[in-house]
């Protein structure tokens, strides 16, 4: 429907406001960082984010792969076919709005949902070679999209930074979500850092060499770090390229709580709280930094 016609403009009007509010539940710190950049831009990174989101909790949602991958397909399909999303719900209406505003490559996100089929299985990363390529295809990209949403003409220009940015974001996230794919039989620390510290993904899982899980959780720590360093070393120094790097400003201190706890953090809840989490985005949307 043409978006001259109200009743369509209305529709597309409550399909982003349906991202922004469902974001809010599923990823509250993405939601909190939309409501800190350029008004402009948040309508579309919500709904971009609540993509995002709902690959990342396809295993949350499913009992067996297969269920998950069908979910996932779903989208793949969703992305190769012309139509605009309009009879997918009000999350595909407002995210082919986007993907046609905004020129986005349907093969990134596609990308995307591919690599979220991992999460749905118990193998071990192989490496860090591999672990880099998952988060360059789920968190990296999800910042460039970002970046060609935000400044189109800026976003090559930083592909360097958000593939950093995003592997220590990833990173960060495993490392939050340690307890859970632990309890799952999920092991994303890469099996070659494992390895270094004369681990296997059984000797992990089982928990019961605490010298050595500490010095496993400290390489993966560090790992993500040195990217996060690398990541701000060359961030966009306009607010509007900034904007889609501003949830990884919340990366540095999970980062070091993980450094701290180490083997801890199987019991520990190192993300910050909501006032901190809030008070380190706000922060970063004005230094502009990570």
């Amino acid at each position: 429907m043409p978006m001259s016609d109200p009743a369509a403009k209305s529709a597309l009007d409550d399909a982003f406001a349906y991202c922004l509010s469902t974001l809010r539940d599923l990823d509250r710190d993405r939601y909190l960082a939309c409501l800190l950049m350029p008004e402009a831009m948040q309508r579309d990174m919500a709904a971009l984010y609540l993509f995002n989101a709902e690959i990342a909790r396809v295993r949350d949602l499913v009992r067996e792969p297969l269920p998950g991958e069908i979910r996932l397909q779903w989208w793949r399909d969703l992305f190769e076919k012309s139509n605009k999303g309009e009879d997918a719900g009000p999350l595909a209406a407002a995210l082919f709005d986007v993907i046609d505003r905004h020129n986005l490559p349907r093969r990134v996100l596609m990308s995307m949902c591919e690599a979220r089929i991992f999460d749905l299985y118990d193998d071990a990363m192989p490496s860090r070679n591999d672990f880099e390529g998952y988060a360059g295809e789920t968190a990296s990209a999800l910042i460039q999209l970002g970046l060609m949403i935000a400044a189109s003409a800026q976003a090559q220009a930083h592909a360097g930074a958000a593939g950093h940015a995003g592997v220590a974001q990833a990173v960060a996230g495993a490392l939050l979500l340690m307890p859970r794919h632990a309890v799952r039989g999920q092991v994303y620390l890469p099996l070659d850092m494992l390895s270094a510290v004369g681990l296997d993904r059984e000797a992990f899982l089982a928990r019961e060499d605490k010298p050595r899980l500490n010095a496993a959780i400290e390489i993966f720590a560090t790992f993500g770090l040195e990217h996060l360093d690398k990541a701000r070393a060359h961030l966009p120094a306009s607010g509007e390229a900034f904007g889609p790097f501003l949830p990884a400003a919340l990366t540095r201190g999970v980062l070091k709580r993980a450094l701290k706890e180490k083997a801890g953090v199987f019991a520990t809840n190192i993300a910050p709280g909501p006032l901190g989490a809030q008070w380190r985005l706000w922060r970063a949307s004005r230094r502009r930094t990570l």
